[in-house]
């Protein structure tokens, strides 16, 4: 026993090594949305810090399509040596996958969870001249004019479409919709009123909400949120129970080193309580994340089972 201890220590001795000299050059992290969309914030929003704190650039890469899959099988197709890296989401990592076919990658053998960097509510938004005062008025169009009204989306079987899919199916109503390559792309269709609702992440939205571009009617959490105290959830707007949220993830390639997925951990729990930036990440819209490699592939397990519950429920397929 003790002669196996021994062994299992020296083939761990390289790896630890390796953790502790990384990382030795830049680091990419790619983003599977157009820029302009939450994850694309939060990536942003850290990348200063992890570059301080690791000593290497980091750099923000876009890859757009495929609801965010595009960037996540080149990110779990990656070495893993913790110098690319991807900042993904419910949907990318979890929901849209197990849905393709076939799948391009498996969403627990090939990607490694790293950590929740943060997790945001959707707001009901509609354009600033929109007839519509409230999410009720919204649905009550719907249901007198059946297909005539769209929302948007980034993509199929991402969290926007699963959440309007989901109060449209509630409500007993029938919308058009169009999905994007991205929220940001979304959101200049909104601006210019040729969407009529759109269910999206409160970072994206909010400050074109603070700025009069857009009316919020509702949020999709269960209570309702510091940002805007004002504005009532789609549970008390008459669907009682209605939750729906997007978390955004740090995750590696599969086989990247525990050492290694624990450092990155610790740097974004350390980025997310710094005085000065917890507060920005906080102002702009997130839920500060953190915890352990551990934490995150829990969570990116149980959400998977709960929404692939969700979406056999609702009858959503891909095309």
């Amino acid at each position: 026993m003790r002669r196996r201890a021994l062994l299992a220590t020296a083939a761990l001795a390289p790896l630890a090594a390796r953790a502790e000299d990384w990382p030795t050059r830049p680091i990419t992290v790619l983003v599977g949305f157009a820029p302009g969309g939450g994850t694309d914030i939060i990536a942003r929003l850290l990348a200063p810090a992890l570059q301080a704190e690791l000593g290497q650039p980091i750099a923000v890469e876009n890859r757009p399509g495929a609801s965010g899959t595009i960037a996540a099988l080149a990110g779990s197709r990656a070495a893993p040596d913790g110098h690319t890296l991807y900042m993904t989401t419910v949907s990318a990592s979890a929901v849209v996958p197990p849905l393709m076919k076939p799948p391009p990658f498996d969403i627990y053998r090939d990607q490694t969870p790293v950590v929740l960097a943060a997790t945001v509510p959707l707001v009901a938004v509609v354009p600033k001249d929109a007839p519509s005062q409230t999410i009720q008025q919204v649905l009550q169009r719907a249901r007198e004019n059946p297909g005539k009204l769209n929302y948007s989306s980034s993509g199929v079987a991402t969290q926007q479409h699963l959440a309007t899919e989901l109060l449209c199916a509630e409500a007993k109503v029938q919308m058009t919709h169009v999905p994007f390559r991205g929220t940001g792309q979304a959101v200049n269709e909104i601006l210019a009123g040729r969407i009529d609702l759109a269910l999206d992440t409160l970072p994206t939205y909010l400050p074109h909400i603070r700025s009069g571009g857009v009316r919020a009617l509702a949020v999709t959490m269960p209570q309702r949120v510091e940002w805007l105290p004002d504005v009532p959830t789609i549970a008390e707007s008459g669907f009682p129970g209605f939750d729906s949220n997007v978390w955004y993830m740090l995750m590696g390639p599969p086989g990247l080193p525990a050492p290694i997925a624990a450092r990155l951990a610790a740097a974004v729990g350390k980025a997310l309580r710094d005085p000065v930036l917890g507060p920005r990440v906080q102002q702009a819209g997130f839920l500060r994340g953190g915890g352990t490699p551990a934490d995150a592939a829990a969570l990116l397990r149980r959400d998977a089972d709960r929404y692939a519950a969700l979406i056999r429920a609702a009858g959503i397929t891909l095309e």
